[in-house]
């Protein structure tokens, strides 16, 4: 008695293949987001003049540590989730590839992880320099900074919905190997 049944061939049942197609997506979605974060911050500075023409101050993002920590953390995660597309790929054509979901689940934690801490870290800097504290001085600097303040709590929000997406891609990848 032979079975030739989806799992038998090797093929992907059609609530696996849909979770692995669902997972491909919320790849793609979670580069954007953080490849976007990163280079927006990336680029984000702004020059104002000081008395006269000649005396100015600039602000970079890699003028804060924790924004150039933002910036490296964003890019490794992007670059780590531009790699994984392949194995996303492999899960929608073979069922029995427990082994990669495994390791896909591991990364992705970290890598959530990695995401977390950059983005909290610069979410604090950028919290300071919108609100100051006056206890270590730190003056508010967003009020003569305000299109780089802007622009930079913008990249949060990318950064912010690619550690949705892969808190959603680590429950995704629970959920298909609890199926098997």
């Amino acid at each position: 008695m032979m079975k030739v049944g989806a799992m038998q061939l090797g093929v992907a049942p059609p609530a696996n293949r849909g979770i692995a197609i669902l997972d491909f997506f919320l790849r793609i979605i979670a580069i954007i987001g953080t490849l976007a974060g990163a280079i927006a911050m990336a680029t984000t500075n702004q020059t104002l003049p000081f008395f006269a023409q000649f005396i100015r101050f600039r602000a970079k993002f890699n003028d804060l540590p924790s924004l150039a920590f933002f910036v490296v953390a964003s890019s490794i995660v992007s670059a780590y989730l531009i790699l994984s597309l392949p194995l996303s790929v492999l899960h929608t054509v073979k069922a029995n590839a427990i082994n990669s979901r495994v390791l896909l689940l591991f990364l992705d934690t970290a890598a959530m992880g990695l995401l977390m801490a950059g983005s909290s870290a610069a979410a604090a800097i950028v919290q300071l320099a919108h609100d100051s504290n006056n206890k270590v001085n730190w003056f508010a600097i967003c009020q003569q900074y305000n299109s780089f303040c802007k622009r930079v709590s913008r990249s949060l929000i990318g950064s912010y919905a690619g550690v949705v997406v892969l808190i959603l891609l680590i429950l995704l990848s629970g959920v298909s190997l609890s199926r098997r």
